[in-house]
């Protein structure tokens, strides 16, 4: 069933952009496009390039029309940077409901309209491979051992009621986006994605997951590695540090 943006309000339709961060994706992102511009008349896409040499953008713009912008980021890449832009250009563009998600098909475009519907009761929408009924595909054991226990651990040090808190398949609502001070955001790859998911949950998002299967890419390089899992373990203790400060900060003013 095709997401209604129609029944998500009894104001009128939601407006719901997805932004994809892109790096030499010139055979995905054609087909991809293509994809998600069917799912919803309504649905807009942004396109967020690292001045890909392989012409990237310039395949974004002949498939996608009216209803695909595409930025070009010169002289930086970075998947956490170029998400923020999309972020912020999603906001410009008047989005009520962002969505992230990989331009090499792990993501199926086809589980958008759920991420959609399940926004109209929380705030942050996790398409998730370690919830009941998720999985992978395509990945090596010591891969997805890794990643399952990257993911307990974040869920035991900093408390996200969230089984995959490293997915970059999300949906947030515009509310929670604008309350994430961006600008202040530097961490990269899976790290980047761990302190956006727990900056939303400090701010008391209400946060959902649907299971999706994530299947690794068929074409193309992967461009978040291995080491990427280990840099997100440092990080979420940093995370629990500064929180952990900040309240003591909190309570001794408080007490004073």
């Amino acid at each position: 069933m095709p997401f209604d943006s129609e029944k998500t309000t009894g104001m009128g339709p939601l407006s719901a952009i997805v932004v994809i961060p892109t790096y030499n994706e010139a055979e995905n992102i054609p087909e991809l496009l293509r994809r998600i511009l069917t799912l919803d008349p309504l649905l807009r896409v942004i396109v967020v390039d690292d001045d890909s040499p392989d012409g990237t953008a310039e395949a974004a713009r002949r498939t996608g029309g009216e209803r695909v912008s595409v930025l070009v980021r010169k002289g930086v890449r970075g998947y956490g940077g170029a998400v923020v832009a999309g972020y912020k250009e999603a906001l410009a563009q008047g989005a009520d409901l962002i969505l992230g998600m990989d331009s090499d098909f792990s993501h199926d475009p086809a589980r958008i309209p759920e991420l959609l519907r399940q926004a109209e009761q929380a705030d942050v929408v996790v398409g998730s491979r370690y919830c009941p009924n998720g999985g992978t595909i395509n990945w090596p054991l010591y891969r997805m051992l890794l990643s399952r226990t990257a993911n307990r651990y974040v869920q035991l040090i900093l408390g996200i009621p969230c089984h995959d808190a490293t997915s970059g398949f999300r949906c947030y609502r515009r509310e929670i986006v604008e309350n994430l001070d961006l600008d202040t955001i530097r961490s990269e790859g899976y790290s980047f994605l761990v302190e956006v998911l727990y900056r939303a949950f400090l701010a008391g998002a209400r946060i959902s997951e649907i299971p999706i299967v994530f299947m690794d890419r068929l074409r193309g390089k992967s461009k978040i590695s291995t080491k990427e899992i280990y840099r997100s373990i440092f990080m979420v203790l940093w995370l629990r540090w500064t929180h952990s400060r900040r309240h003591s900060s909190h309570v001794e003013r408080r007490t004073n």
